[in-house]
Parts: C-alpha cells; sequence; structure tokens
C-alpha cells in the first residue's frame, strides 16, 4: 500500500476514536487467587462495611508517575485533557457511564479525581522514525512510526459504597451498550458499532473490552479497562493509531499500566 493511502486511511479510521482521544488522550495476575466468579468476569465483590475515601492528596500519591511503567513517560493531565460531564451526551441514557469512562469523567459520588497519561516511548531498534513517515517511505514505516499505544488513566475515590456502586454502574452499560450506541463529546458525535469484553484481573474487581467504533466505513479499535480497589475505581481509555489505520499490528490491552495502577493502591 501507498504511503499516501494508509496515511489517508489512518486518518479516516481514527478520526472517530480522535474525538474522545483529543480530549481525553490528545491485567495484572490476581494476587488473590479468584476464581472464575470474582474479579475476573466483573462479578461484584463490594465490602461489607462502607470505604473510606482517599483524600486528594491521597489519590495524587496512588496516581501512576514516571518510571511506575517500563518504556513509558507519563504525564500529569493537563487543562486541554479535561471533559466536563456535561461535555458528554449520548443517544442512548443507558450508555452514559461507558461514555464517562471513554472520556475520563468520573461516574456520580466521586470525591476527588486525578488523571495521568501514559505513552510509550519508541523503539529504539532501527524502526521508522514519525519523519521517515510524513516523508513516505512506505506501508513499513508507517507502522514503525505509529505502533505506539496511549493511555490516558482516570482515578477517582468514592466514599461509602459509591465506589462500587460506580463500578457497577459502568458494568450493566456496558453490557447494555455492547451493540452500540453514539456518543457526542464536546461537540463531536462518535458512532460505537460494538462492545467486546476482554479478559483482566486486578485489584477488587477488574473488566476490559475493546470497543470499536465506526466513521466512513472504516473502524477503529480501543480498549478500555475498569479496576476497582476498596473505594478508589480507575479507567484506562488505550489507543493505537497503526491499528486505527487498519495495520496488522497487535494492540493488546494495556496490562502493565493496569498492574502498576492496582500495585500502587494496594
Amino acid at each position: 500500500m501507498r504511503a499516501t493511502v494508509v496515511r489517508r486511511t489512518a486518518l479516516a479510521a481514527s478520526a472517530a476514536a480522535l474525538a474522545l482521544l483529543a480530549t481525553a488522550c490528545s491485567g495484572s495476575s490476581d494476587a488473590d487467587g479468584k476464581d472464575d466468579k470474582g474479579a475476573a468476569n466483573g462479578s461484584s465483590s463490594a465490602p461489607k462495611t462502607p470505604a473510606k475515601a482517599l483524600t486528594a492528596a491521597e489519590l495524587e500519591k496512588a496516581a501512576l508517575a514516571q518510571g511506575d511503567v517500563k518504556d513509558t513517560k507519563i504525564t500529569k493531565a493537563g487543562p486541554a485533557d479535561e471533559v466536563p460531564a456535561d461535555g458528554v451526551k449520548v443517544d442512548k441514557e443507558a450508555c452514559l457511564p461507558v461514555a464517562h469512562a471513554l472520556s475520563g469523567v468520573a461516574q456520580e459520588g466521586a470525591v476527588a479525581t486525578t488523571k495521568r497519561k501514559v505513552i510509550d516511548e519508541p523503539k529504539a531498534d532501527g524502526g521508522k522514525s514519525l519523519e521517515d513517515a510524513a516523508k513516505g517511505e512506505g506501508a513499513d514505516a508507517f507502522k514503525d512510526a505509529f505502533n505506539l499505544t496511549s493511555t490516558f488513566v482516570a482515578l477517582s475515590s468514592y466514599e461509602g459504597t459509591a465506589g462500587p456502586d460506580a463500578f457497577a454502574a459502568l458494568k450493566k452499560a456496558a453490557a447494555d451498550c455492547a451493540g452500540g450506541f453514539t456518543a457526542t463529546v464536546a461537540g463531536t458525535p462518535t458512532k460505537v458499532v460494538s462492545m467486546t469484553e476482554e479478559k483482566i484481573t486486578g485489584g477488587d474487581e477488574a473488566l476490559a473490552w475493546t470497543v470499536t467504533s465506526e466513521s466512513d466505513g472504516a473502524t477503529t479499535p480501543v480498549k478500555l479497562v475498569a479496576l476497582r480497589k476498596g473505594s478508589s475505581v480507575a479507567t484506562f481509555f488505550a489507543f493505537n493509531l497503526a491499528a486505527a489505520g487498519g495495520e496488522n499490528v497487535t494492540f493488546e490491552l494495556p496490562t502493565a499500566v493496569v498492574a502498576a495502577q492496582d500495585e500502587k493502591l494496594a
């Protein structure tokens, strides 16, 4: 495929996901040995007694920092990454928790929230650079240059049972909206055509999905993960531009990022 065609395909395929990515983001092993009825399949393991919410300062300490995830650059999200809750609209009200999670918006009842951007560092293996791809040095150059995953992490603390309730609401919304919905974020519509559950473990509860959006006949996959540890809930929205461009790349769940966040919440 000629480089110009590859670039055009990538831009068309990723347009819908970038509507979310521009605002939100410009499986760890189960240490407790949960069985198939535990966190791996998202069943509730809500605490029997109300949990105390982490303060804003405690939440910042528990958030990811540079060096926590190998071969990535971790930065704190800024004002440009913020999406107000009322800036997210859906055509199906039941799907709002999913749209919120994809946009890094905390569920109702959050006491404090902090956000991080985790971006893969380019591999120093002789692969083509972004400059090479821009000069049109073939499809392989595009694939090498853009085969990087960006993950937007939103970590929120809740009081009492609000954390488990928020996780349960997202779980139900994902099931109800597996067949698709349309979300409008900051005025830009995104058509989600499917949500497919993936396997992941961690925390007290964990769930993951591949979310596929469509624009101009091209589809774009992104990954969405939710992790609850006590009264805190973290959501992870991951995007890979090469995969969005239809390239034959392996785009996995951001398990290393999830595992690192799980460990810091322990």
